[in-house]
């Protein structure tokens, strides 16, 4: 094998409330008409660079819907609109609960851009918040990945850490504390957390990559070859996935 820390990648973890795949995002889709009363999410007012608050009245917006829209940006790869939006819901949000999963995706749609200076300002805003809610998991391990990103990998571990121990069923948190761990050569630790991360579910590509990086330095080549093998069928079935579903899109 390779130089196992060589030009590796890292999955990143994705903010609270994004799935896969999306569908396609019509930018004026029927059902976020609004009501009464009530501002269009995508209204282009709404989603100019900084919302005039004698324009647009507060109790006019809904956040929620507006978040949504945020998301549908981020399924289409248009991340910086993506960032706006969740900036915009952040500003509009009475329940923190809102507030706090749009700085979380503020931050994810910043990560995507690889501006993760500002993503690590975003995540930073929404633990400010509540650090032992619901979405501090995902703010804790995306800003983990955001500081090795940033050149601060002696805080990522760390972070890292904290989230498995806000959320011990999430998977994607289990992968980025064996990520760290292998930076650190604590290969039999991530060996364990990749072993969790897939107890819980998480399947990917990446993790079987960096599991049998871990396995080699181990000393365990043959099963380190086996995981390596599993790696690529993965990554060729997703890949086709892709395909498939570029294709079926092609024939609507």
């Amino acid at each position: 094998m390779d130089d196992p820390h060589e030009d590796r990648d890292h999955e990143f973890s994705e903010g609270q409330g994004f799935s896969d795949p999306y569908d396609p995002f019509d930018l004026d889709p029927p059902e976020l008409d609004a009501g009464p009363g009530q501002v269009d999410p995508v209204d282009s007012h709404v989603l100019t660079d900084l919302l005039d608050g004698e324009q647009v009245v507060a109790e006019q917006v809904d956040p929620e819907r507006l978040l949504d829209v945020g998301l549908e940006y981020m399924g289409i790869n248009r991340h910086e609109q993506a960032a706006d939006t969740f900036e915009r819901v952040a500003h509009f949000a009475e329940d923190e609960g809102v507030e706090q999963e749009a700085w979380v995706n503020k931050g994810a749609a910043h990560a995507e851009l690889e501006e993760y200076d500002a993503a690590i300002g975003a995540y930073e805003e929404a633990l400010d918040i509540d650090d032992e809610s619901e979405h501090a998991a995902a703010a804790e391990t995306n800003l983990a990945f955001a500081l090795w990103e940033f050149g601060r990998a002696e805080q990522a571990l760390e972070h890292a850490e904290r989230a498995v121990e806000l959320d011990p069923r999430f998977g994607q948190a289990w992968y980025n504390r064996g990520f760290f761990l292998n930076e650190r050569g604590l290969h039999e630790d991530a060996v364990n957390a990749f072993d969790n991360a897939q107890r819980l579910g998480f399947r990917s590509a990446d993790l079987l990559e960096e599991k049998a990086v871990a396995l080699e330095a181990l000393g365990e080549d043959e099963r380190a070859e086996e995981v390596a093998e599993q790696a690529e069928e993965l990554r060729q079935e997703q890949e086709q996935q892709l395909v498939d579903g570029d294709d079926e899109r092609l024939l609507e």
